[in-house]
Formats: C-alpha cells, sequence, structure tokens
C-alpha cells in the first residue's frame, strides 16, 4: 500500500469524476461545490476518456472513481489511473465491503466512500486526505492483504500502456489485433508483451490472464451482493 502524496487545500480546486451515470455525476458534483469547496469539476463516462482527459489537460486536484465501468473489469481502472496520475484517487462505490474496501485501498486508493453517504461522510473522507491519511468509512475495517494482492501489486506495476494492452490480451486478441487498435508496431507490441510478462513474473500470455484475474473483483466479490 502507497503512502498518500501530500495534499494542499488548494489541490481540492478541481476534480475529475469518472461515472457513467449522469444522474449521480450531478448529484456528486453538487456535493462537491457545496460540502469540498471544489469550484472546477469535470466527468468522464469512463476510464478511456477520463485517461484522454489527463492527457491534454494535466492532473485534477482529486479523481473520484466509480468502480463498475465500461471499458474496465475490476481493479483495472483504479490501477491504470493510478500509474497516470499522482492526485488522489477516492473511490466512491455501492460495494461497501471490507474486502472490497480493503482490495481497494491495498491497490492504491487514497480512500473509500458508500455511494449513498451524507455529505458529512465525504467532508471527512477529504479532510482525511488533507491530512495524509487513508479514509476507511465508518463501520467498515481495512483487512490484511490477502493472496490476490499479489497480483494486484504486480499488475501496479505495468505502464498505462502496458496495462492497456494486457487487456487487449485477456479479450483475446493477437499481437497483430492489439498493433492495430493501438495504432503502433507489432515489433513494439511484442516488446511491450515480454515486458508485461516479465513484471507479472509468468512465462506465458495465458499465465498473465489468470493473474490478471486473479486481481478481478470476480474473485474479491464471491458472496458479496449489489454492484455500482
Amino acid at each position: 500500500m502507497t503512502t498518500p502524496a501530500p495534499v494542499t487545500q488548494d489541490a481540492f480546486q478541481s476534480a475529475l469524476i469518472v461515472d457513467d451515470h449522469p444522474l449521480f455525476c450531478d448529484a456528486l458534483s453538487m456535493t462537491l461545490q457545496s460540502s469540498i469547496g471544489i469550484s472546477r469539476i469535470d466527468t468522464a463516462p469512463d476510464l478511456g476518456h477520463a485517461l484522454e482527459r489527463i492527457a491534454s489537460q494535466g492532473s485534477p486536484g482529486v479523481i473520484v472513481l466509480d468502480l463498475n465501468l465500461p471499458d474496465v473489469n475490476g481493479l483495472d481502472g483504479l490501477i491504470r489511473l493510478r500509474n497516470a496520475v499522482k492526485a488522489p484517487i477516492i473511490v466512491v462505490s455501492s460495494m461497501a465491503d471490507n474486502r472490497v474496501i480493503s482490495a481497494v485501498i491495498h491497490a492504491g486508493a487514497d480512500g473509500f466512500i458508500p455511494k449513498h453517504s451524507q455529505r458529512d461522510v465525504f467532508r471527512a473522507a477529504f479532510q482525511a486526505i488533507r491530512n495524509h491519511e487513508r479514509f476507511i468509512p465508518p463501520g467498515y475495517m481495512l483487512l490484511d492483504r490477502e493472496t490476490g494482492d499479489d497480483a494486484l501489486t504486480r499488475l501496479a506495476s505495468l505502464t498505462n500502456q502496458q496495462a492497456r494492452i494486457l487487456q487487449l490480451i485477456c479479450e483475446g486478441k493477437l499481437n497483430k489485433q492489439i498493433a492495430f487498435d493501438l495504432s503502433i508496431a507489432e515489433t513494439t507490441v511484442k516488446a511491450h508483451v515480454t515486458a508485461i510478462m516479465r513484471k507479472l513474473g509468468v512465462q506465458s500470455r495465458t499465465q498473465a490472464v489468470l493473474l490478471a484475474k486473479d486481481a478481478s473483483f470476480n474473485t474479491v466479490l464471491n458472496d458479496t451482493p449489489g454492484q455500482a
């Protein structure tokens, strides 16, 4: 688990909400403006748009992230955002379960807020981050690392491009198809695949896919009801 980066009051003048539910984005924007005092708020409906926004406009002061997005699987979105920015990342989700919260924090999030929390919980979360502390919502606890966390640690070492290529490998695409999708040379894809397998400590693409699945919420949430 990484150490929270220093955060100043000014850092919260801008936020990026990554969520594919427009009505929730509107409600959350109002909460961040009125309760936290964030003046500039942008939204992205999925991880791809969020990364494009960061690439073109720079990192926001804070990122508020939903877990279930149309273009990611499990913790992929969080891990790739964590690799892309140093800004605090707060996960807001209805999957409020000790195992989920612990997996999210161990994967690099700075805090977790249950999706339908009152405004005082949001204020407490942002104050904790200002104090360089992780935020665990009241009534929940941070569990020790489990076996799957080793997979998360190795996945978190991938660059954003490598994580994207691994996602495409998990979708069953060949190097030629990946090269076409990402507009890069097939030799570049091969070099990335070699680097991915080295970082993950695996010997084949199949083993890489299995390790990626070990880090999916499918393994964290076998018995946990609810999504979002």
